[in-house]
């Protein structure tokens, strides 16, 4: 009875501990953008690695053109010793297991801005979508908020006032519609 009790209560303060060292996902969002942004100035790629999910894409355009790099393309052409850049994480966000950031890497004449989305697979936040540009170093992010819905095509009329539509029960779906 007292062995039951002894080890009942190393358990409990296991999962005490467990979940006490456990990382927030708002931890874990920053700790996969900084693997990206840190391992590409100095060259890791084990960090990249670890901050981007095998199957990521990269794309930006050039010319009216989309361009798409595959993820091990890029890992492998970051220089040995770094991107030699100065990074910055402009913002971040997140609702159950996706997330986007924005981010820009800065180099001598020239800059990048990064529009990323993540998603937590298997308990791990990593970069699935890289969407970049090249612009002048002296290009301000510009971002807009209205920190609410904005109605939709569908619940708008004439005069952009919104129309009030019976409420329908929703369907369970996991295709984003």
């Amino acid at each position: 009875m007292k062995f039951n009790t002894l080890l009942l209560a190393f358990i409990g303060v296991m999962g005490f501990a467990a979940e006490a060292s456990a990382q927030t996902d708002d931890e874990a969002i920053k700790a996969t953008l900084y693997n990206y942004l840190d391992g590409g100035a100095t060259g890791d790629s084990a960090r990249l690695n670890r901050a981007f999910h095998p199957a990521a894409n990269l794309r930006s355009q050039s010319n009216g053109r989309i361009s798409e790099i595959p993820v091990k393309k890029f890992i492998a052409s970051v220089p040995a010793g770094g991107a030699k850049w100065k990074s910055n994480v402009v913002s971040y966000s997140f609702a159950g297991t996706a997330g986007t950031a924005v981010t820009e890497e800065e180099f001598e004449n020239f800059k990048y801005v990064d529009f990323l989305n993540l998603l937590k697979i298997n308990g791990e936040w990593k970069i699935v979508s890289r969407v970049f540009s090249k612009v002048d170093k002296t290009i301000a992010v510009t971002s807009s908020s209205t920190g609410a819905a904005a109605p939709s095509a569908g619940n708008l009329k004439a005069g952009n006032a919104p129309v009030k539509k019976p409420a329908a029960k929703p369907k369970p779906s996991d295709d984003g519609w």
